[in-house]
């Protein structure tokens, strides 16, 4: 793909395979097992954690492109200590649930990792930084919040990745970005057409925190004060989602930071089933995906289809969410 060679997205395919292999035989014999319950969307034990593996393969990718990528190494590093952080204080959590304030704040030391590393080593703006790191904060959680179904927050991190590496094209932001396709590739085999294992938290905040990095620097090695709201079109998806199912429980007082089943791709799988969610997101990303490419940055005219997008999504969450409320509330956040 592009500038980035067969056996670089080999290595990382295996690895990312193997890992999750292994995740799953030690998930089995540690009972790390997720059960069937009013808070969950599935109906068959499973065992969590299997996103280790792709965690791997992204440690992989930037240790190796720090190692070759000598004027980058220090912006490289904060960011796999960064996701390291994640996928530490996520793997602690899939053995025992920790409060939420400890993960929240592992979160934000690993953006401030990688929003400082963009300030002093790429020359970014403070602001810059500042907003890089609290991407990473969001996209940890987003991801998080929205892996409750079989393939939806792998499918969506590598359709999302292959945009940003098809913009990329060459360089080190395509190698890592078609790391992190790769190791979402090696894991859905793990998670279709009924998932044998679960990312766990361990692997959704890391594809979170990894878009977060793919992205930041996208922006750094381009025009970041015209481009960056269009690199997030590829996102809108789960934010739009994760985003405004939060305003809500906000607005009707809920406890808005429990486990809950109200975001509109559970409603709308308790109706049509896994794998249909699955697709239809997949194609709304790839949508976000196509504009991000095709329109150019700076023109008033992109900002307006891209406000339009996003309204379109709106108006699709508000539908799935309105149809949903006949079905309950069952399914829970963290199944994927």
């Amino acid at each position: 793909m592009g500038g980035v060679p067969a056996w670089w997205l080999a290595v990382h395919l295996a690895v990312a395979a193997a890992g999750t292999w292994l995740a799953r035989r030690y998930a089995i014999r540690r009972a790390l097992i997720d059960h069937p319950g009013e808070r969950r969307s599935h109906q068959l034990p499973t065992p969590r954690g299997g996103g280790a593996g792709i965690v791997a393969a992204l440690l992989l990718a930037l240790a190796w492109l720090a190692w070759s990528r000598p004027a980058l190494r220090p912006v490289l590093l904060a960011a796999a200590t960064g996701l390291a952080l994640v996928a530490g204080i996520g793997w602690a959590d899939d053995h025992r649930p920790l409060p939420a304030i400890v993960r929240l704040l592992v979160h934000a030391l690993a953006g401030a990792l990688l929003g400082t590393g963009l300030w002093l080593f790429l020359g970014a703006p403070a602001w810059f930084g500042v907003l890089a790191a609290l991407l990473a904060l969001v996209l940890v959680n987003v991801w998080n919040f929205m892996d409750g179904i079989d393939a939806l927050a792998a499918s969506q991190a590598g359709i999302a990745g292959a945009g940003y590496l098809l913009l990329a094209g060459h360089g080190p932001v395509a190698w890592l970005a078609a790391a992190l396709v790769a190791g979402c590739v090696a894991f859905l085999p793990f998670n279709l057409p009924r998932a044998r294992v679960f990312l766990g938290d361990i692997g959704s905040g890391a594809l979170g925190f990894a878009l977060a990095c793919v992205v930041a620097l996208s922006c750094v090695r381009t025009r970041f004060d015209e481009w960056a709201l269009l690199a997030l079109l590829p996102l809108a998806p789960f934010g739009i989602d994760a985003g405004l199912t939060l305003a809500s429980r906000i607005l009707n007082g809920e406890r808005w930071w429990e486990p809950h089943a109200t975001h509109a791709y559970q409603r709308w799988a308790r109706r049509a089933g896994h794998g249909t969610v699955a697709l239809a997101y997949a194609a709304w990303t790839l949508a976000g995906v196509a504009l991000m490419l095709w329109l150019p940055a700076g023109s008033g005219w992109s900002l307006a289809a891209a406000a339009g997008f996003v309204l379109c999504g709106a108006g699709a969450w508000w539908m799935a969410r309105t149809k949903g409320n006949k079905q309950g509330n069952q399914g829970r956040e963290g199944n994927g």
